[in-house]
């Protein structure tokens, strides 16, 4: 009887062990395909997670602290040159009076209401509105794409400070004091000047950035370099 239960009491162990190898087995089948992960394809010259190619990586186009520090140097810079050189002929000639300089250019001293080159003189308001809300668009679009084209601080420089600068003076004069003539054209300012001259290599920018050719290697060739 003794040799008996001792049989029974081996038998009952060894089903109980198989059942657990059994069931041992049956968990590992049933663990998800997801767990089993392939190693890590790591590429030298790859982002900074590692694994993205260079290739593949999105450019952040946002301004960063960089250029933000040499778009507010060009504006102060337009807007010191352009209030300077406007208190200097306020301060030696009168409304209207002129002083001949070389061949067509003259410093004639003019007050304008309106817009550059004496456009729209009879709207100052609407003017005014337009131009302050023209100077908030370019800070947003410079926020947004300022590291698009190295020159972009430049261009938005000049026209931001001869924007803000012919601000100040409609807000605190209710006009721009204009002084540059050539005869044939509207007297004009240095502010004007900025405008003018950042529109042009603003859009020179753009045009350029959208036409560059873009590089067709592989992002393997690129990522090995």
């Amino acid at each position: 009887m003794h040799g008996r239960g001792q049989r029974c009491a081996s038998t009952t162990s060894g089903g109980q062990t198989g059942a657990r190898v059994a069931v041992s087995e049956q968990s590992l089948r049933q663990q998800p395909d997801a767990e089993v992960r392939p190693p890590a394809d790591i590429r030298v010259g790859s982002s900074t997670n590692a694994l993205t190619p260079v290739s593949v990586v999105e450019r952040r186009v946002g301004a960063g602290w960089v250029q933000w520090a040499a778009l507010s140097a060009v504006a102060l810079a337009a807007i010191v040159g352009d209030q300077l050189t406007k208190q200097v002929v306020g301060s030696h000639l009168e409304v209207d009076e002129s002083l001949k300089v070389i061949g067509p250019l003259s410093i004639h001293r003019v007050q304008n209401s309106g817009i550059a080159f004496g456009l729209f003189s009879s709207a100052t308001a609407i003017v005014t509105v337009l131009t302050a809300i023209a100077v908030g668009w370019m800070l947003v679009f410079f926020a947004r794409s300022g590291a698009r084209h190295p020159i972009l601080p430049a261009a938005l420089g000049l026209l931001i400070g001869g924007s803000v600068s012919n601000l100040v003076d409609r807000v605190r004069l209710g006009h721009v004091t204009d002084f540059i003539d050539f005869g044939w054209w509207p007297a004009f300012n240095l502010a004007d000047s900025f405008i003018v001259i950042g529109v042009a290599v603003l859009l020179l920018a753009l045009t350029s950035a959208d036409r560059r050719p873009r590089d067709r290697r592989r992002p393997l060739d690129i990522a090995a370099r």
